[in-house]
């Protein structure tokens, strides 16, 4: 593994709360590992990536799938620093939950360019001149039952919307079909064990989940919880989709509560109408171990 050629991060900074954790030389590393997954286990096709503008900072919102694997996310990662280099900052906002859950896995991930999940990262990135990857629905998106695997999902979610205002930034629509049957999701068990929490049973490392997904993978056949996955070889479709522009930016925008909405309400059904194509096109490749 090559030697970082980042600066030292004070030991008084945390893990994913500044962007000088990002390594391009670890993510050179990572790029042949990317393409032998890319082209021999998911069998990527991709399309769309002129949309994303040369030499500006957008916003890219995406709908990840997979479990806490993740596939998705790391495949549209190599197709991003292929194309435009490990150089070029772009960095992901990655659940506080994680951070904490899993540290070892965080501080890998910190060096590709993840940043923790916070307002505060997200400006100071693009403010920086970078681009932002986010994913609104969160751990509820990536653990979504599989029968609603083909929805958009961001859990009402609308800071991302707030963050494009602000920054006068263009959203760049991510979507991918594929990913969520590398798994299967039978349900979501959080309304039960939250029940059992408010009885007295205590969280797991002491943090609410948010969810509690039961599904089908690797390694443990049936999964409790939201244990990390192995994703299966299934093919993959991932496409960037047209820039969204709004009417209207700045920080009146982003604080008219009825503007937000009305902004959140296009990105969705934009987003929507893109994967219910997608998923056309992939449905005569994709062979889904877990049926229609």
């Amino acid at each position: 593994m090559p030697e970082s050629t980042i600066q030292p991060v004070s030991q008084n900074t945390k893990l994913g709360w500044t962007l000088e954790q990002r390594d391009p030389q670890f993510i050179e590393f990572l790029m042949p590992i990317w393409e032998w997954l890319y082209n021999n286990y998911f069998h990527v096709q991709t399309s769309g990536w002129h949309h994303i503008p040369k030499g500006e900072k957008v916003l890219m919102v995406g709908s990840h799938n997979g479990g806490l694997a993740a596939p998705d996310v790391h495949m549209m990662m190599y197709d991003w620093f292929r194309r435009f280099g490990t150089e070029h900052p772009v960095y992901g906002l990655m659940h506080p939950i994680i951070w904490e859950v899993f540290p070892a896995v965080a501080q890998m991930v910190a060096k590709t360019g993840a940043v923790v999940a916070h307002p505060r990262m997200a400006y100071t990135a693009l403010r920086s001149g970078a681009s932002v990857l986010v994913y609104p629905g969160g751990a509820q998106d990536v653990f979504r039952p599989h029968h609603i695997r083909n929805q958009i999902h961001f859990a009402g979610r609308k800071g991302f919307i707030k963050l494009a205002l602000r920054e006068k930034v263009p959203i760049v629509p991510m979507i991918s079909c594929g990913a969520h049957d590398t798994l299967y999701v039978i349900a979501d068990g959080y309304k039960l064990v939250s029940q059992l929490h408010e009885w007295g049973m205590p969280w797991l490392f002491g943090l609410d989940p948010i969810v509690f997904p039961i599904y089908l993978g690797l390694p443990w056949g049936l999964a409790l919880g939201p244990l990390p996955n192995i994703p299966l070889p299934i093919p993959m479709h991932t496409r960037v989709c047209p820039p969204i522009i709004f009417e209207r930016y700045g920080r009146e925008a982003a604080c008219d509560r009825n503007y937000v909405d009305q902004c959140y309400d296009v990105v969705r059904s934009q987003m929507q109408h893109e994967l219910d194509a997608l998923a056309r096109v992939a449905k005569t490749r994709i062979h889904c171990p877990f049926g229609k």
